[in-house]
């Protein structure tokens, strides 16, 4: 019987743990998971795209059959790849676990920079072929490449592939070297970025549901990076990890079946938006969408198999690895054939064509039609979902009542009162962000102040009193296998540098205060008005400065030392009258701001664009007053209350020594009258 083999011995001299020969997985290499997901995934792109319309020659210009045949598996080798980086890079920062003589996480990072540099130049082949497509250049004209280092930023679909293969190349030579869990952390996030920001060029089934198609794309993408990566990342490092294949396995299966998820709302929620009809999913691309719904299927079916036996055998001995290896083999090669439909029909047209036939201004520049002129009613009464928004409310709520559950369930009391706020702070979201104050927002400066006041403002008052953080503390569980779970992240962050430094009450009432002239006063104002991404950061940042602002002055969370009240009301005081200032020079003001934008609108309805940019700055400064005196209040309850504190221990301790340290001090200053008395004489 041969012997069983043995892995190489890491630096640290011990050999890595690895089971018994009778427990080998059926695919022994590591990198065999990975390149039966790129070939099947190849295949699968290939023939779907011959089905489909993706590589027939274009009527006008024609680029030629390499480019028309071989950017689809240049797309699907760059999303495979990265997809393989994500999966790595999450195993080796936040599951994989440690032992005295084993450096695992290395182990993966190595590899996920090799996987990322293959990302890095698929994506680089792709935005090549991908121009070469649009210009309708062959590879052997000489004037592609010219044009294409002129132009490659010019495109939103070359810019993305661009942007990726760079952030792909940053995680390559950034994993290559890196030994620590946090950077490796940080080079996950990064992933993450490369990887959602090709929703930007995914179909928008309309101009009218373009948001809703990017933001799906964005979730769908994410999830299928969880739940493929983290698989084949985990069939790469079954024989590294041992006997903790099983508590890595039930970790990753905790993920996938978020994954899942994510991925069967948003594919829903695509081929509603593209397909349209029942009557489309006979077409072909109707038919790509129903295979690919058949695979998601029989995935569930395979990972609720992976959790009801799989994982109960891993229990059981944690180093069996077998049944393991066999059915993800099997999911991998199902997720691969769906991984080059979706290439395919990125490259296809769908039934419901990409942009609405004769669009409005409002429509070009906003992805939304005309709202028309708002009456008082409509504050009560209109509603526009927005999908993303929505879905990130429930989430923050659902997550904070099943942590109020847990604690309740193991006997812990969790104030009442926080609850509410929480829950209610979560409706005011979602009444500013799929409310009037979004809809006629993205036309009306004044609206669009009033949707600004109420989520950086009026929003942290509720959320900030909720101490979420606090009770993420107690609620999740603490890791002791040097991984990082949810809390050990959280943890990480307080008490971070970097969150010393913007914990900073001057700096956060800079970043929240300036930053606001320094938004409205500049470009990004235009672009955040016309583009998705534009809007979702000028939301991200109004959410988190504002958060951070009321949170380093009223917040209860463990971070940084707090400032003491006194010095609070003194950096609050200043920041309303900077608030003041802001206000004031935006309604005297005779420049129109993004005044491309509001001049090209044009709404017949409307007011002057400067009239509602003077009003704009009258609730600035008028509704922005309350928010911030009640932060005043707060701050001096607070203060009160701290007093009171302190002196209730100040007496318990009075009465359990004596009173010694009054004592001492009269002592101290009968001392020191001693000591006057004898230089007088």
């Amino acid at each position: 019987m041969p012997s069983a083999p043995v892995s190489t011995p890491p630096k640290g001299g011990a050999p890595r743990a690895t089971g018994s020969p009778s427990q080998a997985p059926p695919v022994a290499h590591p990198w065999s998971a990975p390149i039966l997901l790129g070939v099947l995934a190849l295949a699968a792109v290939v023939g779907a795209a011959a089905y489909t319309d993706a590589t027939e020659p274009l009527a006008l210009s024609d680029p030629g059959p390499l480019v028309r045949w071989g950017l689809p598996p240049a797309l699907v080798v760059a999303q495979a790849a990265s997809v393989v980086t994500f999966g790595l890079l999450a195993l080796a920062a936040f599951v994989v676990p440690e032992r005295a003589h084993t450096n695992r996480r290395i182990d993966a990072t190595r590899w996920a920079a090799l996987t990322a540099f293959i990302w890095a130049l698929a994506s680089g082949v792709a935005a090549l072929f991908t121009f070469a497509d649009l210009a309708g250049l062959p590879l052997t004209d000489p004037h592609l490449l010219p044009q294409f280092g002129a132009y490659v930023f010019s495109l939103e679909a070359t810019r993305i592939l661009v942007i990726s293969s760079v952030l792909a190349m940053v995680v390559a030579v950034w994993g290559a070297l890196t030994r620590s869990r946090a950077t490796m952390a940080w080079l996950f996030v990064f992933t993450l970025v490369g990887i959602v920001i090709n929703a930007l060029s995914s179909h928008t089934g309309g101009s009218a549901s373009h948001e809703d198609v990017v933001n799906s794309m964005a979730f769908h993408l994410i999830g299928v990076s969880a739940w493929v990566g983290g698989l084949v990342g985990l069939v790469m490092l079954r024989r590294r990890l041992g006997r903790d294949l099983g508590v890595s396995v039930a970790r990753y299966s905790t993920v996938a079946l978020w994954a899942y998820a994510a991925v069967a709302l948003s594919g829903m929620q695509q081929a509603i938006l593209r397909v349209g009809s029942w009557a489309a999913m006979t077409s072909q691309y109707g038919l790509v969408v129903l295979a690919k719904v058949i695979l998601l299927v029989l995935l569930g079916v395979l990972g609720w198999q992976q959790r009801r036996v799989v994982v109960a055998r891993l229990e059981r001995d944690p180093s069996d690895g077998r049944a393991f290896g066999r059915l993800a083999i099997v999911e991998i090669g199902l997720m691969a054939v769906a991984t080059g439909f979706a290439v395919a029909l990125s490259r296809s047209a769908p039934p419901i064509p990409d942009a609405l036939p004769n669009p409005t201004v409002v429509l070009s520049l906003t992805s939304y039609p005309d709202p028309g002129p708002m009456s008082s009613i409509d504050w009560f009464t209109a509603w526009r979902i927005n999908w993303l928004f929505l879905t990130i409310a429930l989430l923050a709520m659902g997550l904070y009542a099943a942590g109020v559950i847990r604690l309740h369930r193991r006997g812990d009391s969790w104030p009442w009162s926080r609850t509410t706020l929480w829950m209610l702070g979560w409706l005011v979201w979602i009444y500013f962000t799929c409310g009037p104050a979004e809809i006629w927002g993205r036309v009306l400066f004044s609206v669009h102040m009033v949707m600004h006041m109420g989520i950086a403002m009026l929003l942290p008052l509720f959320l900030v009193p909720g101490a979420a953080i606090t009770l993420a503390m107690r609620a999740l569980p603490a890791r002791h296998d040097k991984t990082w779970g949810w809390r050990e992240v959280l943890l990480q962050v307080v008490h971070s540098r970097a969150m010393r430094v913007f914990a900073n009450p001057v700096v956060a009432a800079t970043l929240f205060f300036v930053s606001m002239a320094i938004f409205y006063w500049s470009p990004t104002f235009n672009l955040a008005l016309t583009t998705h991404t534009g809007h979702l950061l000028m939301m991200g940042h109004f959410v988190l400065t504002g958060f951070l602002f009321v949170w380093v002055l009223i917040g209860t969370d463990p971070g940084p030392p707090k400032w003491s009240p006194l010095m609070l009301l003194v950096v609050l005081f200043a920041t309303i009258s900077f608030h003041a200032f802001f206000g004031v020079a935006l309604t005297d003001t005779r420049d129109l701001l993004a005044g491309d934008f509001f001049t090209r609108i044009n709404l017949p309805w409307g007011p002057d664009p400067l009239t509602d940019q003077h009003v704009a700055g009258m609730i600035a400064w008028g509704i922005g007053e309350a928010p911030t005196l009640t932060l005043a209040i707060v701050v001096a309850v607070q203060w009160i209350r701290r007093d009171k504190i302190e002196t209730r221990r100040k007496d318990r301790q009075a009465d359990r020594d004596g009173d010694a340290e009054l004592t001492a001090y009269n002592d101290y200053l009968a001392n020191l009258g001693a000591h006057d008395k004898e230089v007088d004489r």
